[in-house]
């Protein structure tokens, strides 16, 4: 962040300091994202609102525009996400109520696990009961293929330097194919598009709080219950994954989601639609290394990795990508 940016944040702090009590002393970073936008926590004598989340925002590169309608949208849902106090959109500035420290990530164990993820399943059911068409951003099918795209781009190409063969960038296009026939196949729902355990935080009241939902689209219904329980942060065993899966799917299927009838099919298409996430990430993650110089999520490859193979490992029509990706992590191994 400029000092010129850094100052104007804090002239626009001093402005709003009468009506929210606040300590500009205490201005202070909370934490970034793989975007342009950082956030600062301030502390406040306001007794409802002891300490705010300022969110940094430079217009030319993070509009406010999609935030704010989406907060809107999510809070009308009944769910827990920040409370927009004040707004500054010329210069890329919010002030925000503070869902607290502690991150789904931080707080996930053994013991913590089955609650945690019982409200966060919760939650993603509430938000999908809520979906309308032409609302949000279609997740169509030129979107998902960008996405997967980034995979050869970026993770084999300049993280790797690994050049397919013409027959295997032919095997590659033919599981892309494969893989977004089934994902545009699936019911369409409001989608978060990164509900995983950095973005819900642990609220002692309408947990999870929500966060990092401004990219948020249309599309497939199994899409952030993949971010959720393929997370890139933290894996867990397999039939565990299974149980929630399919608590989601009940919980789901009984307040009226268009959900299949069979589980079996449900989590076919939970597994590829995980696996074109997981495409798209280690593409995303290697992009934010060799393009942005923010080098945090290189340690998260080889969990994301280890996703994809073993799903394209499962089914027969992805087995030449799954050898594209074994080859990879010899790579990567190197």
């Amino acid at each position: 962040m400029t000092n010129t940016r850094i100052d104007t944040l804090r002239g626009w702090l001093k402005g709003l300091e009468p009506s929210w009590q606040l300590d500009l002393a205490t201005l202070a970073p909370a934490s970034a994202d793989a975007s342009f936008r950082r956030y600062f926590r301030i502390e406040s004598k306001n007794p409802t609102y002891p300490t705010l989340i300022v969110m940094d925002a430079p217009p030319q590169h993070e509009p406010l525009d999609a935030f704010i309608e989406i907060d809107l949208l999510l809070f009308e849902a009944g769910l827990h996400i920040p409370q927009i106090l004040e707004q500054n959109i010329e210069d890329g500035f919010l002030l925000l109520s503070d869902l607290g420290h502690k991150t789904y990530l931080e707080a996930l164990n053994d013991e913590s696990a089955n609650a945690l993820y019982r409200d966060a399943s919760h939650a993603l059911v509430q938000m999908q009961l809520a979906s309308k068409p032409n609302v949000l951003p279609n997740y169509d099918q030129a979107l998902l293929q960008r996405e997967l795209d980034l995979f050869p781009e970026w993770y084999l190409k300049q993280h790797l330097q690994l050049e397919l063969s013409a027959i295997q960038t032919a095997q590659m296009r033919q599981a892309f194919a494969l893989i977004i026939e089934n994902n545009l196949a699936q019911e369409k729902v409001f989608v978060h598009r990164d509900f995983h355990s950095r973005n819900l935080m642990v609220t002692a009241q309408n947990n999870p709080g929500i966060l990092d939902f401004q990219d948020a689209v249309y599309g497939p219904i199994t899409y952030d219950a993949a971010s959720l329980w393929r997370d890139a942060y933290i894996a867990w065993p397999e039939e565990m994954v299974i149980d929630w899966v399919i608590q989601f799917w009940e919980e789901g299927r009984k307040s009226g989601l268009p959900m299949p009838s069979d589980f079996g099919q449900f989590y076919r298409d939970f597994e590829w639609m995980g696996l074109q996430r997981h495409l798209k990430v280690l593409g995303i993650f290697a992009r934010l290394f060799h393009r942005d110089g923010k080098d945090g999520y290189l340690k998260d490859i080889p969990l994301v990795l280890d996703y994809a193979i073993a799903t394209a490992n499962r089914y027969i029509e992805l087995k030449p990508l799954a050898r594209i990706l074994e080859a990879t992590r010899l790579k990567q191994n190197d």
